[in-house]
């Protein structure tokens, strides 16, 4: 989403209060962002949570 809008990382990481190394964690997959910025991140683009992250991989208790 955030490449499709051509925003970079560090103007997403400016707008939801986070550094530019944490969004290239969370899109390369070495950081699961907490529940709290992921709701920042969805609200953002304007989505739900699970509209921005892939849950396909969590087990279910």
């Amino acid at each position: 989403m955030r490449k499709q809008r051509k925003l970079s990382q560090e103007e997403l990481a400016l707008a939801v209060g986070v550094t530019r190394q944490t969004i290239t964690s969370i899109e390369v997959g070495k950081y699961t962002a907490s529940l709290v910025l992921a709701y920042k991140i969805a609200k953002y683009f304007g989505k739900t949570i699970e509209d921005v992250f892939d849950f396909s991989d969590v087990e279910e208790m």
